[in-house]
């Protein structure tokens, strides 16, 4: 019944006649990022879509839509032959030269570029309503928070772990806090020995890592202690030794998304087998 309740009250704070304007102007939807085209559909808009970036793979339907962007650019001329009314592009991650053309030839542009755990329902509930039907979104966005809030219930008050997430091995490069993968981390109480960078993937050397001494190690990317760079530091590195190195879900973890709980169950999951371990 309480999750019913937060359904309706969700649903009531959008103006019907408004939503089912922007629904019937909006047809033609393009997706510029993996992550914007898995919150599209999860928001309902997959029958709307037309056309995604590459590595869209999220839900298996994205996989049959026309790619018009990768990480070199953008398929101008293909995008405009294609005449969305409405273009997802990630802030940050798609060239914003291309992008400020396309709002100068009046194609409406939705921004996203989620700093927060609570960011991802808003973008649902902002995405519904160029839905059909905004329900599927809103019923999302409020699942994801009920779900956020029982796992925040689970592992809050939980002793820190102090830990490096080696977004690749070379160079060696990790986040700061104001990263999105750090986000799933402090949730669960992780403590990033890089926090305070005063730039969100910042550049390291091994020796840095070993002074700050992390409890674990964290990539999304394959990593054991016979791999470089961490075989070298099997006597001096407490994660080394303990063998708390660990994969994680790149899809899960770096595309802000209501998957992203898949990601929180799994990060907290290994913090509490290193606590276990102390």
């Amino acid at each position: 019944m309480r999750f019913l309740f937060l359904v309706i009250v969700v649903i009531s704070t959008i103006t019907p006649s408004v939503a089912a304007t922007l629904a019937q102007q909006t047809q033609r939807i393009i997706s510029l990022s993996p992550h914007t085209t898995e919150m599209a559909y999860a928001a309902g808009l997959g029958n709307k879509l037309i056309a995604a970036s590459a590595y869209s793979d999220y839900p298996p339907a994205a996989l049959q839509l026309e790619r018009v962007a990768n990480y070199r650019g953008l398929k101008m001329e293909r995008i405009l032959a294609l005449k969305p009314d409405l273009i997802l592009a990630w802030q940050g991650g798609n060239p914003s030269r291309e992008l400020a053309r396309l709002e100068q030839l009046g194609i409406n542009i939705i921004y996203s570029n989620p700093k927060t755990l609570a960011d991802i329902p808003k973008t649902l509930e902002q995405l519904g309503q160029y839905a059909d039907s905004p329900q599927q979104a809103l019923q999302a966005a409020a699942l994801f928070k009920q779900q956020l809030q029982h796992l925040k219930i689970a592992n809050q008050n939980k002793p820190k772990v102090r830990y490096f997430y080696q977004l690749s091995s070379t160079p060696l490069m990790t986040i700061a806090d104001n990263s999105w993968p750090s986000q799933i981390f402090g949730f669960c109480g992780g403590e990033n020995i890089f926090a305070h960078s005063r730039v969100a993937y910042p550049q390291v050397n091994q020796e840095q890592v070993l002074v700050r001494q992390p409890q674990v190690i964290f990539s999304s990317q394959p990593i054991n202690a016979t791999q470089q760079p961490w075989a070298q530091w099997q006597d001096q590195l407490v994660a080394v030794q303990q063998h708390h190195l660990y994969q994680l879900n790149a899809n899960w973890l770096n595309r802000p998304t209501p998957r992203t709980l898949l990601a929180i169950k799994q990060v907290c999951l290994l913090l509490n087998q290193v606590r276990d371990q102390r």
